[in-house]
């Protein structure tokens, strides 16, 4: 059945057990922002590239949301999160929404019932920050830790169990999360597990110890060298992990992923500001927009996996996929059954050539007042009366509006979003008036779709980042 599910002939030691799932989910990280992107040669992630060079890239990898919390509730439900009234971060000051959201089978409580250890370390997101409550959502063992913040967990580094408490004592975050992950690694290896590395980076504020800002010497905005030193150390983090994993003879029988939450918030024009939220020294290229917008730029993540011996190397798939299909994909390859309620697919037979065809006929968003909607290479996309079509096969950078010369294109899709919309919570796509003050919404798009940038200042001009040519390589690269 197992062998079914995920639709491969061998599965290294899983005859004796299911595959561990490992997430490694970072936060703002901008898609230009990994080595093996090719974008940029500012980018030292040799681990990372690593596993991409043995596993598969996805080009056209989506998150949820274009904002970290719906982002977050959408990957550990496996379900659109508005469908439970999840639309943004404000929504967990709602009770309902929280009430709604706890009572999920998600995906942790879902492996639990195949005999997994589960667990999570880093930015949470998902409520409450106290690790007794994460634990009610499915979470064995569980460390909060995100910036200078007092961190709070149920397990100490030397894997035992405590009562859930306040954790006491230093540590850089990034490197406590990989520490965690390591030791809950090495508490459950004899069993299989699930681990959610939930790295807070490159999420204001910038915070990367000199050691690691030392790796980005030479002329570039501030924001940029720290947001780069930032992954690095998550970087080093997915190396130290392999190298765990390694020594327990694990890497053949776990599943990796590599996803970022959305895009990078470039604040439009205040790209270096050196106070305020601004900037967080990540990019999107060649991308439009930015977190907080459902165009590419804000929902486009860089989506990796990476199953050594399973997932066939060196591929770089380019049919849309998403954050939902993590949940479906490890519920098949733990041999539960499928379950209709989901709303990702498990991608794992389109990897290794046993399915033909794309996982997904179209992919639908809702955040605030703006909708959309992507079917094959037409992504269209609604913003309170406002409306774009686009196609990203001739335009990846969201350049040219095709509304008005495909007209029947773009009546289409709006039907089946609005469709869609019937399913969520509440119902429908917004769709008003424009007021007579603009939205936020209405701003980006000005600045980003419309080219209207009449109040533009002054700013750091990192257009000039240098484009990456071929992978730079440094010590300590995962083999």
């Amino acid at each position: 059945m197992l062998l079914l599910a995920c639709g491969c002939c061998s599965i290294g030691n899983a005859a004796d057990r299911p595959p561990n799932v490992i997430v490694i989910y970072t936060d703002d990280h901008g898609y230009s922002d990994l080595g093996c992107q090719g974008v940029f040669h500012d980018v030292v992630t040799p681990n990372i590239d690593a596993l991409v060079t043995g596993g598969v890239r996805m080009t056209d990898g989506y998150c949820t949301a274009p904002q970290c919390g719906p982002s977050r509730a959408g990957l550990i439900s496996g379900v659109y999160q508005n469908r439970f009234g999840m639309e943004a971060n404000g929504a967990y000051s709602e009770g309902d929404v929280l009430d709604r959201f706890r009572t999920l089978h998600n995906l942790p409580k879902r492996l639990k019932q195949a005999g997994y250890a589960t667990g999570m370390a880093g930015k949470s997101h998902l409520g409450s920050n106290d690790s007794g409550d994460i634990a009610g959502l499915g979470f064995d063992s569980v460390l909060i830790k995100r910036s200078k913040t007092p961190g709070h967990w149920n397990m100490d580094f030397h894997g035992n169990t405590v009562s859930p408490q306040v954790r006491k004592g230093g540590g850089y975050h990034l490197e406590l999360v990989t520490d965690f992950a390591c030791t809950f690694i090495d508490r459950f290896k004899e069993k299989p597990f699930f681990f959610y590395a939930a790295y807070r980076a490159p999420h204001v504020p910038l915070d990367p110890p000199a050691k690691y800002l030392k790796r980005f010497p030479g002329k570039m905005p501030e924001r940029r060298r720290k947001a780069l030193a930032m992954l690095s150390a998550v970087d080093d983090g997915v190396g130290k992990i392999l190298r765990q994993l390694r020594q327990h003879e694990l890497e053949e029988d776990t599943l990796i992923f590599v996803i970022s939450d959305n895009g990078a918030p470039l604040k439009l024009h205040k790209l270096d500001a050196p106070t305020g939220p601004g900037w967080d020294g990540s990019l999107n290229d060649p991308l439009n927009g930015e977190k907080g917008m459902l165009t590419e730029g804000g929902i486009r993540v860089p989506f990796a996996m990476y199953w050594k011996g399973t997932i066939p190397k060196g591929q770089v798939y380019s049919h849309p996929v998403i954050t939902l299909d993590v949940a479906a994909t490890a519920i098949a390859v733990a041999g539960l059954p499928h379950d209709p309620q989901l709303d990702g697919v498990n991608v794992i037979p389109f990897l290794n050539g046993s399915q033909k065809g794309m996982p997904h006929e179209s992919l639908y968003w809702r955040w605030n007042d703006q909708s959309a909607m992507r079917r094959g290479n037409w992504k269209y996309i609604r913003l309170n009366e406002r409306e774009y079509l686009f196609d990203l096969s001739r335009d990846i950078g969201e350049s040219k509006n095709l509304v008005a010369a495909h007209p029947t294109v773009a009546k289409e899709l709006l039907a089946e979003l609005e469709q869609w919309s019937t399913e969520l919570l509440p119902p429908g796509i917004v769709d008003r008036a424009k007021p007579a003050k603009p939205t936020a919404g209405d701003k980006y798009f000005d600045w980003y779709l419309e080219g209207i940038r009449e109040d533009a200042k002054p700013a750091t001009d990192v257009a000039k980042t240098p484009r990456r040519k071929k992978p730079r390589a440094r010590k300590n690269v995962a083999q």
